[in-house]
């Protein structure tokens, strides 16, 4: 009966652990094996070519432009996202503002929930060159000499697609602290303002502090979507103009299903699973995540 009750539990987890082989670390594995062969979706047959992929992958310049567009990626949304999501989220958590905070809530909520296609259609409209929301309004305030085709030119055309991505994720961003914030004991805050703390003092000292664990967790979830992206840019520029916009997701994608090379992209995926895990280790030390203190 004992011994019963001591696998009883592994039981329960059991299905999870299955599925989670079978459909995650499977399919990992497999991937990593693909990336030492080149092959056609159209063929059975592999040839074993060791680390040619990789080493082709790096001597591809259309890697180092969609890896630098990442890496913009990751920089802008770490600021956008999770840096104005906290300060969103502490400002709809001021008992100042407390009354109309729940509609604001949900005005920055919806993009959330909105299809990316209807999404990059509203934008197409928004950076459309000559009818665009965006071109007009810098024409009415006297700025027309910095109209431009923004998803046309590759000055700014990743710039373009980030845009699109911060807007669309920074309300989901900003729940995450809401909830996160309103955990914090109001004695914290209470004592900070008897020490004459005022609401910026309050926000550094208590707010961050007492926010670091979701400030990881929105971090991990930022910078991992930012080296996945692939909706936005896809739907919206296809990479272009030229490679302008490409990042590692549409590089993947158009390497396996419009050159047929499975193999290098297998190497692709591989690379961005590589960077996805390195950049979850430097946030597991340096915010010392699940650790006292």
């Amino acid at each position: 009966m004992l011994h019963t009750k001591k696998w009883l539990p592994y039981l329960y987890i059991a299905p999870c652990i299955l599925f989670m082989l079978l459909f995650v670390y499977y399919p990992i594995v497999e991937n990593l094996r693909f990336s030492f062969y080149e092959f056609s979706a159209f063929s059975p047959e592999k040839t074993y070519i060791g680390f040619e992929n990789f080493l082709n992958l790096f001597k591809d310049e259309v890697f180092y432009i969609a890896l630098k567009n990442n890496i913009w990626y990751a920089v802008i949304s770490i600021l956008c996202q999770v840096m104005g999501g906290l300060i969103l989220a502490a400002i709809l958590e001021d008992p100042i503002t407390r009354l109309v905070s729940s509609m604001f809530r949900t005005i920055f909520f919806i993009p959330v929930v909105i299809s990316i296609t209807v999404i990059a259609l509203l934008f197409t409209f928004i950076y459309n060159p000559d009818i665009g929301i965006l071109n007009g309004f810098l024409s009415l305030i006297g700025m027309e000499e910095h109209a431009r085709a923004w998803l046309g030119e590759s000055e700014t055309a990743i710039f373009a697609v980030i845009a699109v991505s911060q807007w669309q994720s920074i309300g989901y961003i900003m729940m995450l602290f809401i909830v996160s914030i309103q955990n914090i004991p109001r004695e914290l805050y209470e004592a900070a303002e008897m020490d004459g703390a005022g609401r910026i003092r309050k926000f550094l000292s208590v707010t961050v502090t007492q926010v670091r664990e979701m400030f990881f967790v929105a971090s991990l979830i930022t910078l991992t979507g930012a080296f996945t992206v692939f909706n936005e840019p896809y739907i919206l520029t296809g990479g272009g103009p030229g490679n302008a916009s490409e990042v590692l997701g549409t590089l993947l994608y158009n390497s396996a299903f419009f050159k047929d090379q499975m193999g290098y992209a297998s190497a692709v995926a591989t690379v961005i699973l590589v960077l996805s895990l390195i950049f979850s280790l430097i946030q597991l030390r340096l915010f010392k995540s699940g650790e006292d203190g």
